[in-house]
Formats: C-alpha cells, structure tokens, sequence
C-alpha cells in the first residue's frame, strides 16, 4: 500500500479512487443528500421521543455516525486534491517567472502556466 498523496499515484489522468472521491462529492453537495441527513436527524429526534427501546437509537445514533465519519474522509480528500492542485499551479508560477526572468521564451512559460492552471479547463 503506498502512503503518497493519490494525485502523485495516477500521472496519467484520474485513477479510479479519484474518480469515486469526485462523485461522492457531487453526491453530498446535493439537495437529495441534503434531505437525507435531515431525515436521519429527524429519526434520531423521533426515537427519543417516542422512547423507543435503546437498540433503536443506537441504530439511528450508529448510522448517523458512520454518514459523518465518510463525510469526514471525504473532505479530507477532497482538501488535500485541493492543497495538491494549489501548490502544482504555485510552482508553475514560480517556474514562469524565472523563465522569463532568465531571457528564454515567454511564450513557452505562457503556455506551461495555461496548462498547469487550468485556463481552458471547464468547471
């Protein structure tokens, strides 16, 4: 099992793990998501009202905490995707300035810095 960052694994494109991180969050912004939390909430609210038996809420309380627990690693995904992608454009800033700094073609660290960045990328 490698312990290197998942953007480093895959150079050439998304591997699968990225592809599930990516889709999961697409699924938790979600309005559907959304309600899905708030019937859990709703359920745990009507099982300790209704006084039902401590086996049903630790259903209810065991469920909510497993949603909040993958909610968790999937942020922490999703942050450290985000941290990755930062410093690769940094650098690509860095590296433009001294190319063009040291004289050799502007046109060429442009370019390099469009790609990293992202410029013609659809969001």
């Amino acid at each position: 099992m490698s312990m290197t960052h998942p953007a480093e694994r895959s150079r050439n494109g998304r591997g699968w793990f990225e592809r599930l991180a990516e889709a999961a969050s697409n699924v938790t912004s979600s309005l559907l998501f959304m309600c899905f939390c708030l019937v859990l909430v709703a359920a745990l609210v009507a099982v300790h009202v209704a006084g039902l038996p401590v086996t049903w809420q630790l259903l209810v309380g065991d469920a909510m905490t497993s949603v909040n627990l993958l909610l968790l690693a999937l942020l922490k995904n999703t942050e450290r995707r985000a941290e990755h992608a930062i410093q690769r454009k940094l650098d690509s800033i860095a590296a433009a300035m001294l190319d063009q700094r040291a004289g050799d073609s502007p046109q060429e660290a442009a370019e390099e810095l469009r790609k990293v960045i992202g410029m013609d990328e659809e969001l």
